[in-house]
């Protein structure tokens, strides 16, 4: 059963051979989770969202038309799963203007004079103060390398919306890897 696509086993799943679900649930649980875990920002919470999403799809497999591919639908289920759990009063950001004032170069300058190690966990640190839909979308395009027309059907967004708050996103962790150099 490996070696079938996601759309053979959709096709068996709705024929009623439910068994397939387990090819799906075993191809996209590990990437669901990473990109929920970085949401949500604990793996309690991710393991509990990640199983409401296979159960969402499980129950409206039906409704996928193939519009995009079964991943891309998958992925939109998850990102909303996880951004619907994670609502809750949000803490202050820095303005874009703040941001958009920084030196980039300078602060780029910066960050490469840091021990890769050091990097590597301001990296980590930044992340983790982003907002989990900003987390989401970096998840999305770097780790799981959807493309920006991906990402826009996946939140919903513009294409140029994507690509303009990817772009911010970016700034914020600059700023964020740089506060105490």
């Amino acid at each position: 059963m490996e070696s079938v696509t996601d759309g053979y086993c959709i096709e068996k799943i709705l024929a009623g051979r439910t068994e397939y679900f387990s090819v799906l649930m075993k191809k996209y649980s590990q990437p669901v989770f990473s990109l929920i875990v970085k949401m949500a920002g604990n793996r309690e919470d991710a393991e509990e969202l990640t199983q409401d999403v296979f159960l969402k799809v499980f129950r409206s497999l039906s409704t996928f038309r193939g519009n995009s591919s079964f991943s891309t639908w998958l992925y939109r289920i998850a990102y909303n799963t996880a951004i619907s759990a994670m609502r809750k009063p949000k803490p202050e950001w820095l303005p874009f203007e703040e941001i958009a004032d920084t030196a980039d170069e300078d602060a780029e300058d910066e960050v490469a004079g840091l021990d890769s190690n050091i990097q590597l966990d301001r990296l980590q640190k930044a992340l983790q103060q982003l907002p989990p839909d900003d987390r989401a979308l970096l998840m999305l395009f770097y780790t799981h390398e959807k493309t920006v027309d991906e990402i826009s059907i996946i939140t919903r967004l513009s294409r140029p919306n994507v690509k303009t708050k990817l772009h911010r996103i970016r700034k914020k962790l600059l700023l964020l890897m740089t506060e105490d150099i």
